[in-house]
């Protein structure tokens, strides 16, 4: 989850070849955040590293979410961010995905534009 990765708390160590690669992304999201709390210094200098990156997710993740899902150029068409989580009942159990549920389709209901709570602050290992 993307969530977890920004803040730090990945559980998924991959293969070989992945871990070298997590590393590096470690590395430069470690770099990153490091270069925010030092342009911030009044607001962030008493935090550490692993609360800045928490204090970033906590603001941004609404931003995040609507890149994710909000592709009105299309561009993620072939994209499968979304699988099935919603068990229906009425249709004899089978799954179906809420993905309809973003910032680009409010009409739908009046919570449309919330980053659905069941992506984020849930332990991996529940997942």
């Amino acid at each position: 989850d993307i969530g977890d990765i920004v803040r730090g708390k990945d559980l998924f160590l991959g293969y070989d070849e992945e871990k070298k690669q997590r590393k590096k992304l470690e590395k430069n999201l470690k770099e990153i955040f490091q270069k925010i709390q030092d342009e911030n210094r009044d607001k962030l200098s008493d935090l550490s590293i692993d609360k800045v990156r928490e204090y970033w997710w906590a603001l941004n993740r609404q931003d995040v979410w609507k890149a994710i899902t909000c592709d009105e150029e299309n561009k993620l068409a072939s994209a499968s961010y979304f699988r099935a989580t919603c068990s229906d009942r009425d249709r004899n159990g089978t799954f179906s995905q809420a993905n309809k549920y973003c910032r680009c389709d409010k009409e739908k209901s009046a919570n449309a534009d919330q980053v659905p709570t069941y992506f984020d602050y849930v332990p991996q290992y529940l997942r």
